[in-house]
């Protein structure tokens, strides 16, 4: 296992939570900014632990499926399925 595996797997809550943050505002706790490369690799961290750790729902930048849709869905019976219709053709 490389070294990176090794720093990813050893994240704990708080420093995801604390990683999280800095990605957020930009800057360390110490109020210190975050290079574009440090807000980088923090990403990639939280992304990892979040793979690792949380549930897909949970993940940043999660959207939830919009429900889906049948072509022709106007057709509807009460039981929610769509009704037959003949093939129009041109």
């Amino acid at each position: 296992m490389n070294n990176l595996q090794q720093l990813l797997q050893s994240i704990t809550p708080d420093i995801y939570e604390r990683l999280k943050l800095a990605v957020e505002i930009g800057k360390w706790p110490d109020g210190n900014r975050l290079t574009a490369e440090q807000r980088e690799l923090c990403m990639q961290a939280v992304i990892s632990y979040e793979h690792q750790h949380l549930p897909a729902d949970a993940h940043t930048g999660y959207i939830p499926p919009k429900p889906h849709q049948h072509c022709g869905s106007d057709g509807a019976n009460s039981d929610g399925h769509d009704a037959e219709a003949p093939l129009k053709w041109q």
